[in-house]
């Protein structure tokens, strides 16, 4: 079976989860809507640029895991899908998916967003295998701080070479789809990679190797 790798943020998805999370926490006021979403929109256009600071970003994204309490993050989670998720998955989306799982192929998500908030979208989409970046966990509450490698760049190449010495295979037959040049590390390792509305630099890229570029979204 090969291994068939989903980016999440604005490639299964048609928007950012990681983003939109604490779009929603402002919302509720659960942090402060206008200083946090600024430097929210600072750390996405940083990522959007290619110079992301994770080490940073996560301090500042973690942060509102540590500080409250881990109930009422899942409530608000359970919110957070139906109002901001839901809708930004599309028919093609989920057929891509089930094409993969019909080949009988391995799905996995490989994601830079933590699994606090990424898991639950795994599941919806019936996806079994996650690597995301990890919040550090003590007695059942989250410290703010990061377990392991963040998924990010290069450390998606090394989650998935943890991953793969874990539990055995390889990337014979792989595919992967991602819509960020920040994902080049491991879309230049797989047998098949696949843009997927992708910004001007990848899409870029993928033009001089040849590589295919396809749309997700509603409409397209």
């Amino acid at each position: 079976m090969a291994l068939a790798l989903f980016d999440l943020d604005n490639t299964l998805l048609a928007g950012d989860s990681d983003y939109l999370w604490g779009v929603f926490l402002g919302e509720l006021g659960v942090v402060d809507k206008a200083s946090y979403e600024s430097m929210n929109q600072r750390f996405y256009d940083d990522y959007k640029a290619g110079v992301l600071d994770i080490l940073e970003f996560l301090a500042f994204s973690l942060k509102p895991l540590a500080d409250n309490d881990p109930a009422d993050l899942a409530t608000w989670h359970a919110r957070f899908m139906v109002e901001m998720i839901e809708p930004l998955i599309s028919p093609a989306a989920e057929a891509l998916v089930q094409k993969h799982r019909a080949a009988g192929d391995t799905l996995m998500i490989i994601t830079a967003t933590n699994s606090f908030v990424t898991a639950p979208i795994a599941r919806r989409f019936g996806i079994d295998n996650l690597i995301a970046t990890e919040p550090e966990q003590v007695d059942g509450r989250f410290t703010g701080q990061v377990a392991g490698t963040p998924s990010f760049r290069e450390g998606k190449v090394v989650r998935l070479t943890e991953w793969l010495a874990a539990n055995g295979g390889d990337l014979a037959g792989s595919w992967f789809y991602s819509d960020s040049h920040n994902d080049l590390p491991l879309l230049e390792r797989v047998d098949h990679p696949v843009v997927v509305d992708p910004d001007p630099d990848l899409h870029r890229h993928a033009e001089t190797h040849g590589w295919p570029v396809i749309s997700l979204r509603k409409g397209d």
